[in-house]
């Protein structure tokens, strides 16, 4: 996990930072946990600044959030086809290496930043800052961040996004929203991906998987959407329609939205005492 931006603060070692845990302090003697809540502060400042360049050209921002192989990329593959023009798009892709992602965005004929995280396991405002001094945003409508896979950890961050999207495929498991609630609250919109492996992969509970989400005190809207074929893509573009026209509403009148981040993943990222 990542050093800097407090992943290394768990539940098992928190005591060690705590008022009087031997590593209370850093060798130069400031509080550990002050630096970390620091970083997080700075993060916040950064993602209202990106915001702000998203509302002055009626952008919406939309994060994808999932655990790799969920399907991120493939959604955005068939996102692009099937906005074929009439709505432009732009992707902001984090990995821990490689441009692979990127690369496929980029075969659509749409506009892609590789962000390499290195052994970061989210992206953070800064790196996404960086990505739109390399993005022409001129006539883009919506603006895709494409999170590193990863279950917990980019729930914790604002980017300067307005929506967070969270990806569940069907080979995960449908015991996932009980286990990994900080990402599912976090979610907009929950899409059920790889839905047309449903009759194979029967250990799969479409209800079950939803009944978790509900749980969670989420009442976001359930999509189940197969980017292979094609299927419920189009509820999918519908949503994105409907949130794109909410999003210029708000620029019209000076208003944003900001995400729905996490205190709980802020807490386990050093934030809280």
């Amino acid at each position: 996990m990542c050093d800097t931006c407090g992943c290394n603060v768990t539940p098992g070692n928190r005591h060690l930072v705590e008022p009087g845990g031997w590593l209370e302090k850093t060798a130069g003697g400031s509080e550990s946990v002050a630096v970390l809540k620091g970083l997080l502060d700075a993060n916040d400042h950064q993602a209202a600044h990106n915001r702000e360049h998203f509302d002055r050209r009626g952008i919406l921002a939309v994060n994808l959030m999932s655990s790799p192989g969920a399907g991120k990329t493939a959604l955005l593959e068939a996102t692009a086809q099937a906005f074929d023009g009439g709505l432009r798009m732009a992707v902001i892709e984090g990995d821990l290496e490689t441009e692979n992602d990127a690369e496929r965005i980029r075969a659509q004929g749409i506009p892609a930043i590789q962000i390499a995280t290195g052994s970061a396991c989210h992206l953070d405002a800064h790196m996404v800052h960086g990505a739109l001094h390399d993005l022409e945003l001129d006539g883009i409508d919506i603006v895709f961040i494409e999170n590193v896979g990863n279950l917990v950890c980019p729930a914790s961050f604002d980017l300067g996004q307005h929506l967070n999207v969270t990806l569940l495929s069907i080979p995960e498991g449908d015991d996932k929203p009980a286990k990994y609630p900080v990402m599912f609250r976090a979610a907009d919109l929950l899409l059920l991906t790889k839905i047309d492996l449903a009759p194979v992969l029967t250990d799969f509970d479409v209800g079950r998987a939803t009944r978790a989400f509900r749980q969670l005190a989420n009442t976001a809207p359930v999509l189940h959407v197969a980017a292979r074929n094609g299927d419920g893509m189009q509820q999918w573009l519908d949503w994105l329609d409907g949130q794109l026209g909410a999003q210029r509403n708000r620029v019209q009148t000076g208003a944003s939205l900001r995400p729905a981040v996490q205190p709980d993943g802020a807490h386990l990222h050093g934030a809280g005492s």
